[in-house]
């Protein structure tokens, strides 16, 4: 079958092109940004890639004659702000532009969602949107899922970050809800195996692993899994925004994103209709099966993608990949530069592998610090950490940078500062020749960012020579 890929880019999407291909099916993948996809990593007569934004329907490009069916796999839920109404309108604008194709058919990933209650902002817009793809000419599958389990995935790493970090747990009432957590594997699985079933076509299907539990349950299952004793701690007066602000401090997610799942975690999300395990025979991972593949993957370092990689879940303008030279007018430089002590290709790979769990060749320290005011501050801090420890893609969060471009053949990154500034932040390297030139932009914003900046210099001075040096050394 030739298939229509959207969120080709996304958690989702990158596990699934694998799977399809396995299956024998080719598949045209839309993206914002063709440099953020690893079109590399699959056989270019399979997977065609086009460029469009699905917020602005004038870049979307024609479609092709012969698609077999389209799936839809855009969220916008860690965007922040309106993201209702964002989801909404990109439903439609996609909708329309697959009307204008003869594509017969529509897969969707939604979430479960309880009927009988009002829905949370989140589970509401979920719903939304299937209403709004059923209103278009192709027929609509929709599969819906609780909790994901799987290494990169928003709930799971919400879960490893609670139970590795606390030996004792606060426990707010929501953590009493019910869910069926299901593996990753299998929602690819059924994403897959819905193509070959002609039942399926139109249908709305729930998906859930083998078991139902308790939000405190998946939280004691991560912590039996990996050997670890927690203690829970009941707290009935715990307010949906003081359960936010606790996820948010305690965790790797944005704050829009905490309170977003935290008022759905007040819902339950359990399979009501399972006759998709009869249409779609798929043998279901347990909850500890899921956690320990999670687990073994991020151990060797093969998280083919995660929710932190996402542009919309961060504050950098997708223009900004555009803009592959750092602005020169109206802003502050440090410029440093050393000649090479290391062979071209160590000093690139020391370059390539900064931040996450490395840290920082100079004053290691100090950017912990500045992660830690940007959390107080209401920002991101350096818990993202990184993709891969060795591996760079534009598109990329490194700790609270976003890599603009990664260059390695020409031995050039070029990172973007989403922590909180009063201004933007770029921090360039490049190597030329026997020489590695190292650059820090500042653009402020009025006189508060040039305060700031002046704040910061005595930082300066001593931070970045010795990076710069290290890093010349290959280490």
């Amino acid at each position: 079958m030739h298939l229509l890929l959207t969120g080709a880019n996304g958690y989702i999407g990158l596990r699934l092109i694998p799977a399809l291909l396995e299956a024998g099916h080719r598949i045209t993948a839309l993206v914002r940004d063709r440099r953020r996809f690893p079109a590399q990593e699959f056989p270019e007569e399979r997977v065609e890639v086009i460029e469009g934004d699905l917020l602005q329907p004038a870049t979307l490009p024609e479609l092709p004659d012969d698609l077999d069916a389209a799936y839809y796999l855009v969220h916008s839920m860690s965007a922040g702000g309106d993201f209702a109404e964002k989801e909404r309108r990109v439903a439609e604008h996609f909708t329309a532009w697959l009307g204008r194709s003869s594509c017969p058919r529509v897969i969707y990933l939604g979430g479960l969602v309880d009927e009988s209650r009002e829905l949370s902002p989140h589970l509401a817009s979920r719903r939304r949107v299937e209403d709004v793809l059923g209103r278009g000419e192709a027929a609509l599958t929709v599969l819906r899922a609780s909790i994901i389990v799987g290494s990169g995935s928003a709930s799971f790493e919400i879960v490893r970050d609670l139970a590795e970090k606390l030996p004792v747990m606060i426990c707010p009432r929501w953590v009493a809800t019910r869910c069926q957590p299901i593996a990753i594997r299998d929602v690819i699985a059924y994403l897959v195996g819905v193509l070959e079933v002609p039942e399926t076509k139109g249908g709305v299907f729930d998906i859930g692993g083998p078991e139902v539990m308790r939000y405190r349950d998946l939280l004691a299952g991560y912590a039996e899994v990996r050997g670890l004793k927690r203690w829970f701690v009941p707290v009935p007066f715990f307010s949906p925004k003081l359960s936010s602000w606790w996820l948010y401090l305690m965790t790797s997610t944005r704050f829009s994103l905490a309170r977003a799942l935290v008022d759905s975690m007040k819902h339950e999300t359990v399979c009501r209709d399972e006759r998709i395990r009869e249409l779609v025979p798929v043998e279901l991972s347990s909850y500890p099966v899921a956690v320990e593949r999670a687990l073994s993957r991020i151990a060797q370092n093969r998280v083919p993608s995660s929710w932190v990689d996402s542009l919309v879940g961060g504050s950098l303008d997708p223009r900004f990949l555009d803009a592959i030279q750092v602005p020169q007018h109206g802003v502050f430089h440090d410029r440093r530069a050393c000649r090479l002590a290391a062979p071209r290709d160590e000093v690139v790979a020391s370059i390539w592998s900064l931040g996450g769990e490395r840290g920082w060749p100079s004053m290691n320290w100090a950017w912990d610090i500045r992660g830690a005011i940007d959390r107080l501050f209401g920002g991101i801090g350096t818990r993202r950490g990184r993709r891969d420890p060795v591996d760079l893609r534009a598109g990329d969060a490194l700790d609270f940078w976003r890599v603009v471009l990664a260059d390695r053949a020409a031995g050039r990154l070029i990172l973007y500062a989403e922590m909180k500034l009063p201004g933007e932040a770029w921090l360039e390297f490049a190597v030329e020749g026997d020489e590695l030139r190292q650059t820090a932009t500042f653009r402020p914003q009025g006189l508060l960012g040039r305060l700031y900046w002046f704040a910061v210099l005595p930082a300066h001075w001593w931070l970045f020579p010795q990076m710069v040096k290290r890093l010349a050394r290959g280490g």
